[in-house]
This record gives C-alpha cells, structure tokens and sequence, in this order.
C-alpha cells in the first residue's frame, strides 16, 4: 500500500518554546535510565501517569527537539511504501537520481505495474550504508593527508 505524503506538523506562535520545555523534562525522565529500552515514567499536571517506550521517548525527542527549533517534522513509518518521487524527496535527490540507484541495485524496491515502490526501510538502510561510506572516504582522505604532510 502506498502512503499519502504526511502531513508534517509545525509549530505556530508559542509551540516552539512549548516544544524547549517539554523537551528539558523529556530529557531528563530519559537520561534518568541507564537502559535505553526501559520505559519512561512521568507524572503529568493533572496527577495522570504517563508510561512509554524507551525507543518512542527517544524519537519524541528528535521531534521535539526539531520543533523547539522551528521546524516541522513528519513521521513515516518503516513499512510504508513509497513513490519514487516522494523516496527522492526524503532523500533530498532528484527524482531521476533516486531511479538510477534503484536500477544499479543499491536500493530495494519492487514494481507495482509498471510503478517503483520503495519501502521506506530500504531507504534508511541506503543512508546508514552511504554514511558509513563517507565516514571511511573521509578517515582515508585524512590518513593520506597525514602521511604526505599535509595535516
């Protein structure tokens, strides 16, 4: 199943600096543990208590932490299935890019008819990989630097 483009969420007036402070209390409930998969316990104002996931806070972090600076955030699930253009544009690459790695193998996808479908997994494994790639390019490149005197 194709996903809809989400709908990203943006903070207007007062969000953002509601967005700092709820992400100092995160933080802290979250820095409390020594195990990152342990849940989260909060009391909230109204005496409520508030349990979730250690993997979830972290992400309500990342979110909170782009919205405490001004910028809106989108969620997209691992399982969602994506256009090649909306794939391009989580990528930030052109459409026709995205289409070239695709066809060379270094993203996986599968045909729908005659439509690409990239699952939103893959692309964030291309990423990770690519990462890695420009992390070791750029220990070489410093290493050569070093051994001819440059650095």
């Amino acid at each position: 199943m194709t996903v809809e483009p989400a709908t990203p969420a943006y903070p207007h007036g007062s969000d953002a600096e509601l967005a700092r402070d709820a992400l100092k209390v995160l933080r802290r409930a979250v820095d409390s543990h020594t195990d990152p998969r342990q849940p989260v316990e909060m009391t909230v104002a109204d005496g409520g208590h508030l349990e979730m996931p250690g993997p979830a806070a972290e992400l309500m972090i990342r979110i909170l932490g782009k919205m405490a600076a001004g910028q809106g955030v989108t969620v997209i699930p691992m399982n969602a299935e994506l256009t090649t253009q909306q794939a391009a544009d989580l990528l930030n690459v052109s459409r026709p890019y995205l289409v070239r790695l695709l066809e060379s193998g270094q993203i996986e996808f599968r045909k729908v008819g005659t439509h690409r479908r990239v699952m939103a997994e893959s692309l964030y494994d291309y990423k990770r990989r690519a990462l890695v790639a420009q992390k070791d390019a750029a220990d070489e490149l410093s290493a050569l630097g070093q051994e001819m005197g440059l650095i």
